[in-house]
Order: structure tokens, then sequence, then C-alpha cells
């Protein structure tokens, strides 16, 4: 794992009742023993901004990639891609975790591109926390003549995600395409701030 991200970590931020996770039994035999399943069982994801794919009600399995896209319409897929299990969903991509390697790929059914998101799943982890955290910590003044300082104090933020995870991990924001780089620039712009957070109150009253 690129990363040290414990379940008490996420515990501590969000609380347990606000953090998935996945059960050994949704992956595939072959998938279920890897690092990458084994932390989306144990320390899971805070819930918001990164929806954790559930698990079939008949079987208990998790889809694969070739049950949620036409394969054959992604060129740059793997040739195994189409068996690879689907662990989540991000703006508009299908998250796949390929076993073999570890990474986290994205799925675009509209697009139809596939596009390697995070080198492992402790990378998704620690940049859902990240972001997360600052959808419901960000405060602004709710002064209006403060407005365009406030939103360069959040870009600023967003930036410094940006920075820390790519000295770490380049995948995320690779390049201004990527569903990270696109939620980074909807957080940034004031979207996404949902409920009662500093943000939300703040922006909506």
């Amino acid at each position: 794992m690129l990363l040290d991200v414990t379940r008490s970590e996420l515990a501590d931020i969000f609380g347990e009742d606000r953090l998935a996770t996945l059960p050994a039994t949704a992956f595939p035999p072959s998938t279920a023993d890897t690092e990458g399943a084994r932390l989306l069982q144990t320390v899971g994801v805070p819930t918001g901004t990164l929806l954790l794919r559930q698990p079939d009600e008949d079987d208990g399995l998790l889809p694969l990639v070739q049950d949620v896209v036409y394969i054959e319409d992604f060129e740059d897929a793997a040739e195994d891609a189409g068996e690879w299990p689907v662990i989540g969903w991000l703006l508009n991509a299908h998250l796949a975790l390929d076993p073999g390697s570890g990474k986290v790929h994205a799925f675009d059914a509209d697009e139809e591109t596939v596009q390697e998101l995070h080198a492992d799943v402790s990378s998704l982890v620690q940049v859902t926390l990240q972001f997360q955290r600052l959808l419901e910590e960000f405060t602004f003044s709710g002064d209006d003549g403060d407005e365009e300082a406030d939103f360069e104090r959040l870009e600023r933020e967003v930036e410094r995600i940006h920075q820390e995870t790519s000295s770490i991990d380049p995948l995320p924001f690779q390049d201004d395409e990527t569903v990270w780089s696109v939620v980074g620039e909807e957080i940034a712009a004031g979207q996404r701030f949902k409920g009662i957070s500093p943000g939300a109150r703040s922006l909506y009253g």
C-alpha cells in the first residue's frame, strides 16, 4: 500500500456510522484476499462524494466490469478487465479494482474510456478522505465582501490536496479530465457542499 490509512483515523474524523465497507464475500475468490479488497473490507471509505457499489441482493456479489459496460467498446481496456469487480461509483464513472496490479480504474460508459485512477486502494481512500473532510469542515466568512477571498482560499485547499496526492500517486490528478480533477473543480466552484456543513450553511443559508 502506498499510504497507511486506518479505520480509527477515518472514524475519528467522520464517525463509525459514516464509513462504508464491502464484505469479503462480495469479491470474486481470486480478488477477496488482495490488499485492495482487504482495505475495503476493514477500513472502508467515508460516505458522500464516493459511493461504494452495493453487492447484488440475490447472490451477494459485486458486479464485474463486463456486467455494467459493454467491454468491447473500451479499446484501451486490459484483456482481463471484464473480470474485474466494480467497487464504486464516482461522478460518471464505474470504479473497478484490478486484482493483479492493485490499481483502481475508472470506466466512463458514456465516453467509452477507461483510465488508471489510483495506483492502489489506499490512494483512493486518502483522496476521498481529503475531499470529504474539506466539504465538511471548510467555512466561508459569510461576508459578501469577502466572497472572492473565500473562494481563493477554497481553491488553494483543493490545490493542496492535488499537490499532496500527486507527490505520492500521480494518477488521480494526472490531467484535467480525470474524475477527481472534475470533482476538485466542482468543489472549488462552491458545489458539493451539503446538509449541515458550515460551507453549505454559508452558501445556501
